[in-house]
C-alpha cells in the first residue's frame, strides 16, 4: 500500500475512533456493568487496532463503520462465553447473555441504530449519578463516553492533567468501593442530571471548536456530535427545557462560521477579517429559531446570555455594525452568573471595543489568577497593540507561543509579533 492510501487508512481510522468510540464504548457499559468499563474500553482500543492493521494491508471496506461494529460484536461475545470479565454482570441484561439462544440476539440489539444513539446519552444520565460530585461526573463522561484525552479535559476545566488524572482515578475508585450503582435513572430523574449533561456536551463542542490537537484547529467530527447529542435532547419532553434551546442556539451560531474561521492554508482567519457570506445562513436561522424557544420561562440561564453574544454577532452585518455595548452588558450579566476566568477575559475585549482599550487592559490586569494562560497573554498583546504599546506586546506574544502546540495559533501569534515589530521599525 504507498504511503498515500496509508494515510488515508489513518485519516478513517482516526475519524472513526472520534466518532463512533465513545457510542461503542457506551453499549458495551450498559451490557457490562460500569465495573467492566476498562475491559470494554480495552474492546473498542482492540477492534480500533485491528481495522487499522487489517485495512492497511488489505483496503478500507465499503462500511467501516458496521465493520468496526461486528467486530467490536464478535469480541463481546466471545469475552462472555469464555466467562473473562473481571466483574460479573449484574443489570437487566444479565438473565439474557446466560444462554446461548439469547446472548447473540441481545447483544445485537443493542448495537442496533437506535440502540447506539440512545445507548450513549443513556449512560451519560446514568454517570450523572448524585453520588458523584458533578465536575467528577463530567470529566467521567467526557474521558469514558466521548473520547477524550486527559490533555483535552484538562484545558476545558483550567487546570494540570495530573488534576483530571488523579480525578478520574478517585472517581473510579469511589464507584468500586462504594458500590455505586451506575444505571440509567428513568424518565422522571432526567431532568436532575440534565445539567451536567448540558454542560458536558458544551465542553465536548468547545473542544472542537477550538480543538487542542496541534494539526487541527477545528474538530468538526466533535461539534457534530455535541450538535446531535443536544438535538436529541430538545426531542425528548423530559428534557426540552430553554436551556436546552440556548445552548442549541449558542452552538449553531458558533457552527454557523466553521467555513471562514481558517483560510486555504489552515491559517487562522480572526472574526473581524471574516467574509460573513460564507456564515451557514441556514445554521444562523435555526440558532434565532432555538433562542425563540429558549425565551419560554422566566430563568436566564449562562447558555442564554452566550447564545445571546453570539446571536448579535452573527446576525451583525458587519464587524463594524456589531452592537458592543448590548454585548459588554451582556458579558457583565454573564460574569456575574458564572464567575469564570475565561468569560473575565472576554468581557475585557468588549470592553475595548464598546469603551476604550485602556480601560481593557485595567481590567485585564486585575485577572492576576490567569496571567499564565494562554488566552489571557493573546488577548494581552492584542489589547497592547491598541493602545500603542507594541514592545510588551511582543513580550506578551511570545510568552504565549510556549504555551500552545497549535500550528494555527502559532503562525497567527508569529503574524501579531510581525505587525508589533513593524511599528517599532
Amino acid at each position: 500500500m504507498s504511503d498515500s492510501e496509508n494515510s488515508e487508512v489513518y485519516k478513517t481510522v482516526d475519524h472513526l475512533f472520534r466518532t463512533e468510540a465513545g457510542k461503542m464504548v457506551s453499549v458495551l457499559i450498559h451490557l457490562f456493568g460500569f465495573a467492566n468499563m476498562e475491559q470494554a474500553e480495552d474492546i473498542v482500543q482492540d477492534t480500533i487496532l485491528k481495522a487499522l492493521e487489517v485495512w492497511k494491508w488489505g483496503k478500507v471496506p465499503e462500511n467501516p463503520r458496521a465493520w468496526l461494529y461486528q467486530s467490536a460484536k464478535n469480541k463481546a461475545i466471545d469475552l462472555i462465553r469464555r466467562e473473562k470479565l473481571k466483574y460479573k454482570i449484574e443489570n437487566e441484561l444479565s438473565y439474557l447473555l446466560k444462554s446461548e439462544y439469547t446472548l447473540a440476539p441481545a447483544i445485537n440489539e443493542l448495537f442496533t441504530e437506535g440502540e447506539i444513539k440512545d445507548s450513549q446519552l443513556r449512560m451519560m444520565f446514568a454517570s450523572c449519578h448524585p453520588g458523584i460530585n458533578v465536575e467528577a461526573q463530567i470529566t467521567l463522561i467526557l474521558k469514558t463516553l466521548c473520547g477524550l484525552s486527559v490533555k483535552e479535559i484538562a484545558n476545558a476545566f483550567l487546570v494540570p492533567e495530573d488534576t483530571i488524572s488523579k480525578r478520574l482515578y478517585r472517581t473510579k475508585e469511589k464507584i468500586r468501593n462504594e458500590k455505586i450503582s451506575l444505571d440509567y435513572p428513568g424518565a422522571d430523574m432526567m431532568q436532575a442530571r440534565l445539567e451536567a449533561v448540558l454542560k458536558t456536551l458544551y465542553l465536548l463542542f468547545n473542544e472542537g471548536y477550538s480543538s487542542s490537537h496541534p494539526e487541527k484547529l477545528i474538530r468538526q467530527d466533535l461539534c457534530e456530535e455535541a450538535i446531535r447529542l443536544v438535538v436529541l435532547l430538545s426531542e425528548n419532553k423530559k428534557t426540552n427545557l430553554p436551556q436546552t434551546n440556548a445552548l442549541l442556539a449558542l452552538l449553531c451560531y458558533q457552527a454557523s462560521r466553521f467555513d471562514s474561521r481558517i483560510d486555504d492554508k489552515r491559517y487562522i482567519i480572526l472574526l473581524k477579517d471574516q467574509e460573513r457570506s460564507q456564515w451557514n445562513k441556514f445554521l444562523i436561522q435555526k440558532g434565532n429559531e432555538y433562542l425563540t424557544l429558549a425565551a419560554k420561562g422566566e430563568a436566564i440561564h449562562e447558555y442564554h446570555l452566550e447564545a445571546a453574544i453570539a446571536s448579535i454577532h452573527a446576525n451583525a452585518k458587519s464587524y463594524q455594525a456589531t452592537d458592543w455595548k448590548m454585548i459588554l452588558n451582556i458579558y457583565n450579566s454573564l460574569l456575574a452568573i458564572t464567575h469564570n476566568p475565561v468569560v473575565a477575559i472576554n468581557r475585557c475585549i468588549a470592553i475595548g471595543e464598546a469603551e476604550n482599550y485602556h480601560k481593557a487592559f485595567k481590567e485585564l490586569s486585575l485577572l492576576k489568577d490567569m496571567q499564565e494562560n494562554f488566552h489571557h497573554l493573546t488577548v494581552k498583546g492584542e489589547v497592547l497593540m491598541k493602545v500603542g504599546n507594541a514592545s510588551e506586546a511582543i513580550t506578551a506574544f511570545n510568552k504565549a507561543l510556549t504555551l500552545t502546540s497549535s500550528v494555527a495559533e502559532t503562525e497567527l501569534i508569529q503574524r501579531k509579533i510581525k505587525s508589533c515589530t513593524a511599528l517599532l521599525s
